[in-house]
């Protein structure tokens, strides 16, 4: 049965067509689009893909995105689902003061983190982190506890506020480097260095709470810009989402089977 899974962040809505849920199943096909261009997908992308049996979704964008996203799939006869922090699901605890008021993409993130590690080895403590227009660093005990999380600016966030907020300041794009010596260069490395170092905290904090070396795994269309500036291994994995999105629609299914 093939299931259709979507990721819809504040900037882009991704896509990916499975010929089953669960880790590991085979994709046909994929996309994404900038938010601004979501209205032509019933006519374009979709249009070509053989209709899908099931749907998960994980949207950040809103209800009015959200309205927009489902116009799209009345091409189809399948139920649009999306994604909802609960107290627990697929082996994970939410540890959010109010569960349902974390962001989905950060908990569908840590459900697929979470797997990914259990895939390959024993448990063990872990930083999620998500780089996008915003950045997510998340915190996961060995048990599957969800214990907090950081939420700080991306770097487009911070240069934009510096370059509103500072007279005569603009922000052309530098580089990374440790002793920047031109304003470029400065603005670059101290938005880069501020996101790392606020991962190394988090990886500080879980250390000393768990007793035990955290597992690190990061996310995100700008991952990959970080992955070099970080202070530790992090294990790079950009269909973090869709894995989470993948394992939830499993145990769904396993549930309503046993109903």
């Amino acid at each position: 049965m093939t299931f259709l899974a979507i990721d819809v962040g504040n900037t882009r809505l991704k896509w990916t067509l499975y010929e089953r849920t669960g880790p590991g199943a085979a994709v046909l096909a994929s996309g994404a689009e900038f938010l601004e261009q979501i209205d032509r997908l019933a006519e374009g992308a979709w249009a070509r893909l053989p209709e899908p049996a099931t749907m998960l979704g994980c949207i950040v964008a809103g209800q009015a995105v959200k309205h927009r996203v489902q116009e799209q799939m009345e091409i189809w006869n399948v139920e649009p689902r999306w994604v909802v922090a609960s107290n627990a699901e697929a082996g994970l605890s939410n540890g959010y003061d109010f569960p349902s008021r974390l962001g989905a993409d950060r908990w569908v993130a840590m459900i697929g983190a979470y797997h990914r590690m259990l895939a390959k080895g024993p448990a063990r403590p872990m930083v999620v982190v998500m780089v996008g227009t915003a950045v997510t660093v998340e915190a996961v005990d060995a048990s599957g506890r969800f214990l907090g999380g950081l939420i700080l600016p991306g770097h487009g966030i911070m240069l934009r506020a510096l370059e509103s907020g500072t007279a005569g300041l603009h922000v052309p794009t530098g580089d990374v480097c440790k002793f920047p010596t031109n304003t470029s260069d400065g603005l670059t490395s101290g938005g880069t260095y501020a996101i790392a170092g606020a991962c190394e905290r988090m990886a500080q904090h879980l250390r000393q709470h768990c007793g035990t070396e955290p597992m690190c795994i990061m996310t995100g269309g700008a991952g990959w810009k970080m992955l070099p500036s970080m202070g530790r291994p992090f294990e790079l994995v950009e269909s973090l989402i869709f894995d989470g999105l993948l394992v939830i629609a499993q145990e769904r299914e396993a549930v309503m089977s046993r109903l």
